[in-house]
């Protein structure tokens, strides 16, 4: 008897409509047209389909609409013309402008800092990324209450319930929000401490945090430099959960490499304040690792979005190396001189070739010296063993040479080991030098 066929449903991406406007004074045309690119790649990232594209110029927004009536209900002939499902503003909505817009257009309207929040939400797997993502979406949404339910009929009070007789239902779904926001703030407390503690519990080794825009090859650079296998997509917001892996330099110094959550532009205030305990990482690293995209038209502004979001999550200032990626991306014809005359802190290298990996390491191993070693000459007599084995097992050797029946050695030694060193010199009897 033949086999039964499985029938697979998929469910159709949503077809959405972008809108963009003009604000004098506060952006420009490419700059619109630069974030709608990104509001694209988003919604592509969200499971939607773009099929068309709504700007806009004004001196002021509209308190009511946002872009003005007329122009709404262009938008709601447009949809009915092309199928659209979402509308989908590339500015922070008011709940008032969002009820507006969706009872004049008559399709879902949403703003971005939601679409990025339904990313977030799709995209969480950890206990940790879930629930600071349902709190952040928590906090967007409360001020929203009023316009999101339409059940605002009175409810018959009921015994020791605030407000008696009449109580709006808006009020009790506030009371509830309020409770559920509590206690998603006490389990990431909880966290909190847990990574918090983790973190200074590894302070002792030599923290390294990747940071950049999202979707610049964070990731891939984690794989190139440590084969550690994290998951890698070329989609915004691939990496929600901080990862840690081992990264041992050329010397044989062991430092921590961890990949963290890209930044984007006008990234939602709720999610920096929730993804807390994701960043302490950031605050808490010895180096960064800012990693830019060489091939993105707009990287010169993707450079300053993340400098500016270091400031706001209170990670600025660290000694940092700027990594220009995606070298491969690059035309033949382009100067690299002229780059690293512009960006003299930089690294050129290509996480997906390898190129300029070598190097990467060896400025980190350059950092991981300034900070954290000191360098030494020793001469040791060939039966000083007990001091030659502990150097090997502490220290890193950066040249050792036998010269009239001594080991004359240059090694480089962690700050809180060199108490040591200098004890077991002086008990054999050994010279020792500073560089």
């Amino acid at each position: 008897m033949p086999q039964a066929t499985k029938i697979e449903f998929v469910e159709p991406r949503k077809r959405c409509l972008l809108v963009g406007v003009v604000i004098d004074g506060l952006n420009s045309p490419d700059e619109l047209e630069a974030s709608l690119d990104e509001l694209e790649a988003l919604a592509d990232t969200a499971g939607a389909i773009v099929v068309g594209r709504v700007k806009q110029r004004r001196k002021n927004i509209d308190p009511a609409y946002f872009i003005g009536k007329g122009k709404a209900q262009q938008i709601a002939e447009e949809c009915v013309r092309k199928n659209i499902d979402i509308v989908v503003f590339d500015h922070e909505l008011s709940p008032a402008q969002v009820r507006n817009l969706e009872q004049l257009i008559g399709r879902r309207v949403i703003d971005r800092t939601e679409l990025i929040l339904d990313i977030f939400a799709k995209r969480a797997r950890t206990k940790q990324a879930k629930l600071q993502v349902e709190l952040a979406r928590f906090e967007y949404e409360l001020p929203r209450l009023r316009h999101m339910w339409t059940h605002l009929s009175r409810t018959e009070g009921a015994p020791g319930v605030r407000g008696g007789p009449g109580e709006k239902q808006i009020e009790l779904d506030r009371r509830r929000a309020y409770r559920k926001m509590t206690e998603l703030r006490r389990q990431l407390q909880e966290i909190n401490m847990r990574t918090e503690l983790q973190v200074r519990r590894r302070s002792e080794l030599f923290n390294v945090s990747l940071v950049g825009y999202t979707n610049v090859g964070k990731s891939t650079l984690m794989n190139a430099l440590t084969k550690a296998g994290v998951y890698v997509e070329d989609r915004l917001f691939a990496t929600l959960d901080a990862t840690t892996r081992v990264l041992v330099l050329e010397h044989g110094q062991k430092v921590l490499l961890t990949d963290t959550i890209g930044f984007i532009n006008n990234l939602p205030h709720q999610l920096i304040a929730s993804f807390h305990a994701t960043l302490a990482e950031v605050r808490s690293a010895d180096l960064l690792l800012h990693v830019a995209d060489l091939s993105h038209p707009r990287m010169e502004e993707q450079i300053k979005v993340v400098e500016r979001t270091l400031v706001e999550i209170g990670a600025s200032g660290k000694p940092t190396i700027l990594v220009l990626n995606k070298a491969d991306l690059l035309p033949p014809n382009v100067d690299r001189e002229a780059l690293l005359r512009r960006f003299p802190n930089a690294c050129i290298v290509s996480a997906l070739t390898g190129e300029g990996i070598c190097e990467l390491k060896e400025r980190i191993e350059a950092e991981y010296r300034r900070q954290r070693q000191v360098e030494f000459k020793l001469v040791v007599p060939m039966n000083g063993c007990e001091l030659l084995g502990w150097i090997y097992e502490h220290a890193s050797v950066l040249s050792e040479e036998v010269c009239n029946g001594a080991l004359h050695i240059k090694l480089l030694i962690d700050k809180p080991l060199v108490g040591k060193l200098v004890s077991m010199c002086e008990s054999a009897g050994v010279s020792i030098e500073g560089c």
